[in-house]
Parts: C-alpha cells; structure tokens; sequence
C-alpha cells in the first residue's frame, strides 16, 4: 500500500511517500512544494495546490493522510493555514484518494511516543523508522511522520476492525 503524508503550510508544504508492506515501512520519497511568498494568496494556493497534485501523479499513492490544523495565537495566520491546508487536502480529494486527517499530537506520540514531542525527535525518528529518509528538512520529516501515523492506525484499525467482526459473528451464532 503507498502512503502520501501531507504537513501543509502557505509557505511550505512538506510531502512524504512510503510504502507499507504488512508491518514493514519503506521511505519512497519525499520533499516539499513552495509557494513565492510575492505573490497574492490566491495564487499561492493554486501553487500548492498544482504541487501536490503534481506529486501525486507522479508517485499514484493509494491513500492520503494529512496533519490537522492547530489553532495559532494569530487569527489571520491561523486562516491562512486552512487555507493552505484546503488547497492542500483538495488535490487527492479531487483524484479520489482517500484523505484521513490527524492531529499533530496524535502523529508525534504514534513517532516518537510523546505527543508534545520537539521538531528534532521527529525528524530522528523519522530517519530511524525509515532508512534512506536522511538529511530531511523538518517540512518533510513532518510529513513522513503524518504518513507513519496513518501506515500503524491503518494497520491496527483493520485489524480492530475484524477481530470485532469476528466477535459480532461468534455473538450472532
């Protein structure tokens, strides 16, 4: 199963791609798309938004997974992230790849064990988890780990998911 991992930011846009088979992750790439921070907001987002679409077309993922948005102590920057976040989670939406969302709390404890876990420890275990993701800004780093998260709840969401099948079955007999 291939994995994109998506940290949006009007500014920069961190991607991650890995491929999940059975419990073994493997780092398939990962960058980030710029938006020029001259020019006005609507053509930013189509910036990022063509970006990503771009980037999902080139490397077809099954699923997407995308960092939820944090609420900042600036109004206006927090707008601007869900706009940038919009523009972002529009691209698969759009191609018709599912979209799971996560909070960044909830990726940093699924990385790293901690949920208020710094920039660095992830971008460590981020490395550590995948071999072949080094020398990662923390855009990226940030966005692999969106991934990581999604790969283990997929995992233990389906397997969950038929152990209660399973005990609804035994239940109806």
């Amino acid at each position: 199963m291939r994995l994109i991992g998506l940290d949006p930011g009007l500014r920069n846009t961190g991607w991650g791609v890995i491929e999940a088979v059975g419990t073994r992750l493997i780092h398939v790439a990962n960058g980030v798309v710029r938006s020029d921070s001259a020019a006005d907001i609507a053509s930013r987002l189509l910036q990022l938004n063509r970006g990503v679409a771009d980037i999902l077309e080139r490397f077809a993922p099954d699923e997407a997974a995308i960092e939820e948005t944090f609420v900042n102590k600036n109004p206006e920057s927090t707008l601007k992230l869900g706009l940038a976040r919009g523009a972002v989670i529009l691209a698969p939406a759009s191609l018709g790849i599912p979209v799971t969302e996560y909070a960044p709390n909830r990726v940093k404890k699924a990385v790293v064990g901690a949920g208020h876990a710094a920039k660095e420890q992830v971008q460590m275990m981020v490395s550590t988890l995948l071999p072949g993701s080094n020398a990662i800004g923390p855009d990226a780093a940030d966005a692999l780990a969106v991934a990581i998260c999604h790969a283990h709840f997929r995992q233990t969401g389906s397997a969950y998911e038929k152990a209660l099948l399973m005990a609804q079955a035994a239940g109806a007999r």
